[in-house]
């Protein structure tokens, strides 16, 4: 085995090496030259090969605890300590992985190739208590378990499953910018276990898996009027487990897995969860149902954890659509209304210290699936389509980005749509930003688009809408250093079948940058 620190030093040479970027960061009104991704896989492979962990194993463990996203945990969410880092190591996990790996817990926890290091180093030590060794990963079972740190067994034996499922259908991240994060191939001789059966109308949501949390009491007769969004700051197995213990002394209603495949029902809706610590108030709240302040906010609403954490960088399409669902759910079975001030975040309600979901949900995004889903007219309507410059973010079935030419990835200027934009030069040149969208049938359409502000955009970016033909039905030029953070009319335009699109050329004034966020056709 390699000396740690010398292996450490290797590993940080060799990340370090793949963030060298040019330029400085611009100032907080403009665009500077922002960092490209990291590709991770050599970095998993130098920690695997040292403490002999099967590499896919070791990315598939860290894929199923945070996407590959390298997290800050927020204390206290669950009444647990928090994850950090691409494995989320928190616990014994950091303390004894940290050790194995001859590390400070500081650094594994500020530190991609230093966490990824104690987390292959407390495998190996795990695999080492447990007689494991070898390639065969079927055989790696104990060790995942005993890596769960949970004391629910049901929670244990399903992140097993999450971890075998990662490795039997393979995994794979690409940045905004095209760099491959991590990936592992489908591993077919992975056997998985039954799936579990699912009892009709053993939930109020249906498809839920019913997992009872002892914490919860009565309402009392309030009456539900608030659905409130958090974060788990943690995988979904560690997730649900931890709430269904009654050390915890936390729940919530839901908790929607990372893909959205899977929804555990942990409380009834009737009985009261214990998921915000804190009375409510108004203010926080669009100064809606103020006869309530002061009371808590468990009393009244129903409250949905979502696996993830609240720094990561984005959130999959598939866990939003399935929250999407639930919350209309939710909201048309007790005469919610669907908008930001009765479907709101933890951070909202508690901001003195609290975030989740974070600054990447796309709000925007979900509130209009939410309405959509229950057929409202309000707020985007029914039928609308938000095409969002993370594909990631997109249902691409209907909706996707096409980038030509050189377009960079930023988060530098506050105010965007979703999880980020893009940003180009302006040039004598066709290299669009090209927002493509389908629709079923041919009618006339309108289109907003979404930019974030700043002196230095463009004052006259232009915006081409074509047909599924490829025939040209409209443009309109924005001044993108105006009126950012909102939806701003392109224009009413003769859409066809198929496949249109609204494409943002860079053929404008030069000395400036044009910005590709998001459009809706509605």
């Amino acid at each position: 085995m390699k000396g740690t620190r010398a292996l450490y030093a290797a590993l940080a040479a060799l990340y370090l090496a793949s963030c060298t970027t040019e330029g400085t960061e611009g100032s907080d009104d403009t665009e500077g030259t922002v960092e490209p991704a990291q590709s991770l896989d050599e970095v998993f492979k130098e920690a695997a090969d040292t403490y002999d962990v099967p590499v896919d194993l070791l990315k598939a463990v860290s894929y199923v605890e945070t996407r590959w996203n390298a997290v800050t945990g927020e204390d206290d969410e669950l009444g647990r300590p928090a994850g950090n880092g691409v494995f989320g190591l928190w616990g014994e996990n950091l303390a004894k992985g940290a050790a194995a790996a001859g590390l400070d817990e500081e650094t594994v926890r500020t530190s991609t190739p230093a966490n990824i290091q104690a987390g292959a180093a407390r495998l190996a030590e795990l695999a080492a208590e447990q007689g494991v060794t070898g390639s065969d990963l079927m055989a790696w079972q104990p060790v995942l378990a005993a890596f769960a740190q949970t004391d629910d067994v049901d929670a244990r034996g399903a992140y097993v499953t999450d971890v075998l499922g990662v490795l039997a259908g393979g995994a794979s991240s690409t940045a905004e910018d095209g760099t491959v994060i991590a990936r592992i191939a489908a591993h077919g001789d992975i056997t998985m276990p039954e799936p579990i059966t699912i009892a009709a109308g053993s939930t109020d949501f249906a498809g839920a898996i019913f997992r009872s949390s002892p914490n919860y009491n009565s309402r009392n007769g309030s009456a539900v009027s608030l659905v409130v969004i958090h974060s788990c700051e943690g995988a979904y197995a560690g997730c649900w487990g931890w709430l269904r213990n009654s050390a915890a002394q936390a729940s919530a209603h839901y908790v929607v897995n990372e893909s959205g495949s899977e929804v555990t029902q942990l409380v009834r809706e009737a009985n009261r969860a214990w998921h915000v610590a804190a009375a409510y108030n108004c203010a926080y709240a669009g100064n809606t149902q103020c006869s309530k302040n002061g009371v808590s906010v468990n009393n009244f609403s129903v409250g949905i954890e979502h696996a993830g954490f609240a720094s990561q960088s984005s959130w999959s399409n598939g866990i939003i659509e399935k929250s999407a669902k639930l919350s209309c759910d939710i909201a048309k079975r007790h005469g919610v209304p669907r908008d930001r001030n009765h479907i709101v975040s933890h951070g909202q309600l508690q901001p003195y210290n609290r975030t989740d979901p974070g600054p990447n949900w796309p709000w925007s995004h979900y509130i209009t699936r939410v309405r959509e889903i229950c057929g409202d007219a309000s707020g985007g309507g029914a039928g609308s389509i938000i095409v969002d410059s993370n594909n990631a973010n997109n249902d691409q079935n209907v909706a996707k980005l096409e980038l030509a030419g050189t377009w960079t990835a930023s988060t530098n200027v506050a105010g965007y749509y979703g999880t980020g934009y893009y940003f180009a030069n302006t040039a004598s040149v066709s290299q669009p930003a090209t927002f493509k969208f389908k629709l079923a049938s041919a009618g006339a359409r309108t289109v907003d688009v979404w930019y974030t502000a700043a002196t230095d955009r463009a004052t006259a970016a232009p915006f081409i809408a074509y047909n599924a033909n490829g025939t040209e039905v409209g443009r309109k030029t924005v001044n993108q250093t105006t009126n950012g953070g909102k939806w701003v009319t392109l224009g009413t335009y003769n859409f066809t079948a198929g496949w249109n699109s609204v494409a943002l050329s860079r053929w404008t004034s030069s000395g400036t940058v044009v910005i590709a966020d998001a459009i809706r056709i509605r």
